[in-house]
Protein backbone atom coordinates (compact mmCIF):
# COMPACT_ATOMS: atom_id res chain seq x y z
CA UNK A 1 0.00 0.00 0.00
CA UNK A 2 1.36 3.42 -0.89
CA UNK A 3 2.01 6.80 1.93
CA UNK A 4 -1.04 8.37 0.23
CA UNK A 5 -3.57 5.03 -0.27
CA UNK A 6 -2.75 4.72 3.36
CA UNK A 7 -3.90 8.54 3.89
CA UNK A 8 -6.66 7.64 2.79
CA UNK A 9 -7.72 4.92 4.59
CA UNK A 10 -6.90 7.18 7.35
CA UNK A 11 -9.32 9.67 6.21
CA UNK A 12 -12.25 6.90 6.40
CA UNK A 13 -11.29 5.72 9.54
CA UNK A 14 -11.73 9.50 11.03
CA UNK A 15 -14.50 10.12 9.13
CA UNK A 16 -16.15 6.15 10.19
CA UNK A 17 -15.67 7.54 13.63
CA UNK A 18 -18.12 10.75 13.32
CA UNK A 19 -20.73 8.08 12.77
CA UNK A 20 -20.41 4.94 15.12
CA UNK A 21 -18.30 6.47 17.83
CA UNK A 22 -16.18 3.65 17.88
CA UNK A 23 -12.85 4.26 19.86
CA UNK A 24 -9.60 4.48 17.46
CA UNK A 25 -8.73 0.96 18.17
CA UNK A 26 -12.11 -0.52 17.31
CA UNK A 27 -12.33 1.36 14.59
CA UNK A 28 -9.19 0.28 12.88
CA UNK A 29 -9.49 -3.27 14.10
CA UNK A 30 -12.97 -3.49 12.47
CA UNK A 31 -11.91 -2.05 9.42
CA UNK A 32 -8.66 -4.67 9.07
CA UNK A 33 -10.98 -7.11 9.52
CA UNK A 34 -9.37 -9.59 6.48
CA UNK A 35 -12.98 -10.54 5.50
CA UNK A 36 -14.38 -7.24 5.71
CA UNK A 37 -11.62 -5.67 4.27
CA UNK A 38 -11.98 -8.18 1.19
CA UNK A 39 -15.49 -6.65 0.93
CA UNK A 40 -14.25 -3.51 0.75
CA UNK A 41 -11.95 -3.94 -1.77
CA UNK A 42 -14.64 -4.68 -4.04
CA UNK A 43 -16.10 -1.41 -4.17
CA UNK A 44 -12.37 0.73 -3.60
CA UNK A 45 -9.51 0.34 -4.68
CA UNK A 46 -7.65 1.70 -1.17
CA UNK A 47 -8.08 -1.51 -0.17
CA UNK A 48 -6.84 -3.73 -2.94
CA UNK A 49 -3.39 -4.18 -0.70
CA UNK A 50 -3.28 -4.23 2.84
CA UNK A 51 -1.33 -1.41 4.93
CA UNK A 52 2.57 -2.77 5.92
CA UNK A 53 3.18 -2.82 9.84
CA UNK A 54 4.68 0.69 9.14
CA UNK A 55 1.63 2.03 7.69
CA UNK A 56 -0.66 0.44 10.13
CA UNK A 57 1.54 2.21 13.24
CA UNK A 58 0.57 5.41 10.83
CA UNK A 59 -3.20 4.74 11.30
CA UNK A 60 -3.01 4.53 14.65
CA UNK A 61 -1.04 7.39 15.30
CA UNK A 62 -2.82 9.61 13.40
CA UNK A 63 -6.62 8.37 13.83
CA UNK A 64 -5.84 8.14 18.14
CA UNK A 65 -3.85 11.98 17.50
CA UNK A 66 -7.00 13.02 16.10
CA UNK A 67 -9.26 11.96 18.09
CA UNK A 68 -7.53 13.04 20.76
CA UNK A 69 -6.94 16.95 19.51
CA UNK A 70 -10.85 16.88 17.87
CA UNK A 71 -11.89 20.58 19.76
CA UNK A 72 -8.43 21.87 18.78
CA UNK A 73 -8.16 20.77 15.21
CA UNK A 74 -12.00 22.00 14.63
CA UNK A 75 -10.84 25.29 16.59
CA UNK A 76 -8.16 25.87 13.84
CA UNK A 77 -10.45 24.87 10.96
CA UNK A 78 -12.96 27.20 12.33
CA UNK A 79 -10.15 30.09 12.92
CA UNK A 80 -9.38 30.04 9.12
CA UNK A 81 -12.89 29.42 7.41
CA UNK A 82 -14.20 32.64 8.28
CA UNK A 83 -17.59 33.46 7.92
CA UNK A 84 -18.77 29.48 8.03
CA UNK A 85 -19.28 27.06 10.73
CA UNK A 86 -17.64 24.00 11.20
CA UNK A 87 -20.10 22.35 11.73
CA UNK A 88 -21.84 23.00 8.34
CA UNK A 89 -18.52 21.81 6.78
CA UNK A 90 -18.95 17.91 4.77
CA UNK A 91 -18.11 15.50 7.42
CA UNK A 92 -15.52 13.81 4.96
CA UNK A 93 -14.11 17.57 4.47
CA UNK A 94 -13.70 17.99 8.14
CA UNK A 95 -11.85 14.41 8.49
CA UNK A 96 -9.40 15.73 5.98
CA UNK A 97 -8.31 18.63 7.20
CA UNK A 98 -8.42 17.21 10.78
CA UNK A 99 -5.63 14.98 9.23
CA UNK A 100 -3.55 17.36 7.61
CA UNK A 101 -3.71 20.26 10.43
CA UNK A 102 -2.69 17.01 12.77
CA UNK A 103 0.28 15.62 10.37
CA UNK A 104 1.67 19.79 9.87
CA UNK A 105 1.67 19.77 13.84
CA UNK A 106 2.07 16.11 15.26
CA UNK A 107 3.88 13.96 12.62
CA UNK A 108 7.66 15.37 11.46
CA UNK A 109 8.28 13.17 8.63
CA UNK A 110 5.37 14.85 6.82
CA UNK A 111 6.37 17.74 5.18
CA UNK A 112 3.88 20.66 5.36
CA UNK A 113 3.49 21.24 1.41
CA UNK A 114 2.69 17.12 1.51
CA UNK A 115 0.10 17.16 3.77
CA UNK A 116 -1.65 20.24 2.04
CA UNK A 117 -1.12 18.60 -1.45
CA UNK A 118 -2.47 15.44 -0.40
CA UNK A 119 -5.52 16.74 1.53
CA UNK A 120 -6.40 18.49 -1.95
CA UNK A 121 -6.03 15.56 -3.81
CA UNK A 122 -8.41 13.77 -1.41
CA UNK A 123 -10.46 16.62 -1.31
CA UNK A 124 -10.75 16.60 -5.18
CA UNK A 125 -11.05 13.05 -5.33
CA UNK A 126 -14.44 13.25 -3.93
CA UNK A 127 -16.09 16.36 -5.08
CA UNK A 128 -14.34 18.23 -8.01
CA UNK A 129 -15.13 21.60 -6.87
CA UNK A 130 -13.77 21.34 -2.95
CA UNK A 131 -9.88 21.71 -3.56
CA UNK A 132 -9.91 25.11 -3.24
CA UNK A 133 -12.18 25.36 -0.35
CA UNK A 134 -9.55 22.76 1.63
CA UNK A 135 -6.68 24.67 0.02
CA UNK A 136 -7.26 28.11 0.87
CA UNK A 137 -8.06 26.92 4.51
CA UNK A 138 -5.05 24.70 4.75
CA UNK A 139 -2.66 27.07 2.59
CA UNK A 140 -3.47 30.31 5.37
CA UNK A 141 -2.89 27.97 8.17
CA UNK A 142 0.30 26.78 7.24
CA UNK A 143 1.33 30.73 6.27
CA UNK A 144 0.37 31.50 9.81
CA UNK A 145 2.18 28.76 11.53
CA UNK A 146 5.17 29.62 9.37
CA UNK A 147 5.37 33.54 9.61
CA UNK A 148 3.28 34.15 12.59
CA UNK A 149 2.04 37.54 12.70
CA UNK A 150 0.10 40.13 15.32
CA UNK A 151 -3.25 40.67 13.27
CA UNK A 152 -4.90 37.36 12.33
CA UNK A 153 -4.80 36.40 8.65
CA UNK A 154 -8.61 36.28 7.21
CA UNK A 155 -9.51 33.30 5.08
CA UNK A 156 -11.03 33.34 1.43
CA UNK A 157 -12.53 29.84 1.08
CA UNK A 158 -14.80 28.58 -2.54
CA UNK A 159 -17.70 27.27 -1.62
CA UNK A 160 -17.98 23.90 -3.85
CA UNK A 161 -21.48 23.74 -5.88
CA UNK A 162 -22.04 20.38 -5.08
CA UNK A 163 -24.91 19.41 -2.97
CA UNK A 164 -23.90 17.11 0.00
CA UNK A 165 -24.87 13.36 -0.69
CA UNK A 166 -26.16 11.25 1.89
CA UNK A 167 -23.62 8.30 3.61
CA UNK A 168 -23.95 4.99 4.94
CA UNK A 169 -23.28 4.71 8.47
CA UNK A 170 -21.48 1.11 8.24
CA UNK A 171 -19.58 1.49 5.61
CA UNK A 172 -18.43 5.15 5.45
CA UNK A 173 -14.94 4.20 3.24
CA UNK A 174 -17.31 2.74 0.75
CA UNK A 175 -19.69 5.83 0.40
CA UNK A 176 -18.49 8.96 -1.85
CA UNK A 177 -19.47 11.43 0.13
CA UNK A 178 -19.29 14.83 -1.66
CA UNK A 179 -17.30 17.09 -0.03
CA UNK A 180 -19.70 20.22 0.48
CA UNK A 181 -20.12 23.05 2.43
CA UNK A 182 -23.38 25.42 3.34
CA UNK A 183 -23.09 28.86 2.84
CA UNK A 184 -24.24 30.35 6.20
CA UNK A 185 -27.00 33.02 6.21
CA UNK A 186 -25.29 36.26 6.92
CA UNK A 187 -21.83 35.73 5.24
CA UNK A 188 -20.85 37.21 1.86
CA UNK A 189 -19.35 35.53 -0.53
CA UNK A 190 -16.00 35.50 -0.14
CA UNK A 191 -13.65 35.62 -3.41
CA UNK A 192 -12.33 33.07 -5.35
CA UNK A 193 -8.57 32.31 -3.94
CA UNK A 194 -5.57 30.86 -6.10
CA UNK A 195 -5.41 27.02 -6.55
CA UNK A 196 -1.98 26.45 -5.43
CA UNK A 197 -1.28 28.09 -2.20
CA UNK A 198 1.86 25.45 -1.20
CA UNK A 199 4.31 24.50 -3.12
CA UNK A 200 4.53 20.35 -3.71
CA UNK A 201 7.83 19.41 -2.23
CA UNK A 202 9.90 16.40 -2.98
CA UNK A 203 8.11 12.75 -3.39
CA UNK A 204 7.30 11.68 0.37
CA UNK A 205 8.70 8.51 1.25
CA UNK A 206 6.42 5.39 0.74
Amino acid sequence: MTRGNARELAVHLIYGREFTGDTPDQVISTRLDEEYYKNLALENEVYTERPTNRQIHYLQQVVSGVAENLDMLNETIGKYAIGWDVKRISRLARAIMQLAIYEILFVDDVPDGVAVSEAVRLAKKYDSDAGSFVNGILGSFVRSKNNPAPAEEAVTAEEPAAAEEAVTTEEPAAAEEAVTTEEPEAAEEPAEEAETVVSEPAAEEV
